[in-house]
């Protein structure tokens, strides 16, 4: 990445997918640190100061058979444990057993059809399938006489 980017030195960048955050930290003239950041995403934790674990989702839509797939890792719990909620676009999925905590909501980029929805769990792995909404015609269509 050096070779198609100038780092500063002392800069660190940490890559991920296609986002990016880096930091420059120098020394002021008070003799105190001074951080700059950079990029398009700044780092998370894991865990939140709630508890919340968030919940890692890998989308994958298929075109020719009309469907999209969001699999969800949350290791520990138990199937009964989780809860999905699909509304405006939007699917809602947290889970709680004992201390372990998940939760995220995930917009979605396709229209889907809602009542297409089907959840399957196993060895930590939650699959949830969609069928992509039918593309109804924009606009309006005229008669011609």
């Amino acid at each position: 990445m050096g070779d198609v980017f100038e780092i500063p030195d002392g800069a660190q960048v940490q890559t991920i997918g296609p986002y990016y955050y880096g930091y420059h930290m120098t020394v002021g003239p008070d003799g105190k640190p001074v951080v700059k950041e950079w990029g398009n995403a700044k780092p998370t934790t894991a865990i939140s100061d709630s508890g919340i674990r968030d919940v890692y989702v890998d989308e994958t839509i298929n075109e020719k058979e009309r469907i999209l797939q969001l699999v969800a890792e949350m290791p520990g719990i138990e199937k009964s444990d989780i809860q999905v909620n699909v509304a405006d676009n939007i699917v809602s999925i947290s889970a709680e057993h004992g201390e372990r905590k998940y939760g995220t909501k995930i917009p979605l980029k396709y229209d889907i059809d809602e009542n297409s929805a089907k959840a399957k769990y196993t060895n930590g792995v939650l699959e949830l399938t969609f069928s992509l909404a039918e593309e109804k015609p924009k606009g309006k269509i005229v008669s011609v006489e």
